[in-house]
């Protein structure tokens, strides 16, 4: 586990840029004004990390409904990611915070540098850039998405009615 501590509910989400292909960047500006999920998860080609996206990736049309998008985040380059989403057919953007590695999860907290990882973090961001729910599962277990789905829905729920 990670020394670090990981970014807590009512704290302004880090900025980041990051590759999600050869080529393209994305960055968590583009998402202004409406959710975004951001999942940590150790390596691609891992059968959690593997069941973890396919999982996100078959709730597409979830996360459509709820006007949000969910990013994978790793450490692994954007050939690997590329070859990895193609392999398993996923509809989600998979992010490399390979270069500087870890950068990015290392200013959510939820970097492992024991073993050059990132934690099996979530993060629901609400449109404003102010993380509203996080979580750290350990890196055997799938989290799934129940959490995810319930905190996507408490911001769609109208001020004072949560």
């Amino acid at each position: 586990m990670s020394t670090a501590t990981i970014l807590p509910a009512g704290v302004p989400a880090p900025v980041f840029s990051l590759p999600a292909g050869p080529g393209e960047r994305v960055s968590l500006a583009d998402f202004s004004g409406r959710p975004v999920v951001l999942a940590f998860y150790p390596a691609d080609w891992s059968p959690v990390c593997g069941d973890q996206m396919e999982l996100y990736s078959a709730l597409h049309s979830e996360w459509e409904r709820l006007g949000t998008t969910v990013l994978g985040i790793s450490v692994d380059g954007p050939w690997c990611h590329a070859a990895f989403g193609r392999a398993k057919n996923l509809k989600l953007t998979l992010l490399s915070d390979f270069e500087p590695k870890g950068e990015v999860a290392r200013r959510y907290g939820v970097y492992n540098a024991a073993e050059g990882t990132t934690e099996r973090a979530l993060f629901v961001i609400d449109g404003e850039g102010v993380i509203r729910w996080s979580y750290v599962s350990p890196d055997a277990v799938n989290p799934g998405a129940d959490g995810i789905l319930e905190a996507l829905e408490q911001l769609s729920q109208p001020e004072g009615a949560q």
